[in-house]
């Protein structure tokens, strides 16, 4: 299953275990990019 980044919509690659490379906060995923990018702001993004 692909999942897509809730702020930038970019595609969110795997790890070999199946784990995303990036997390999930109010139940959408975020890409590390856009995490970094934001900070903590992240949640007000949503």
């Amino acid at each position: 299953m692909v999942e897509k980044c809730a702020l930038c919509k970019e595609k969110i690659e795997n790890t070999f275990l199946g784990k995303i490379r990036g997390t999930f906060i109010k139940k959408k995923v975020v890409c590390s990019t856009c995490q970094k990018k934001f900070g903590a702001d992240v949640v007000k993004q949503l």
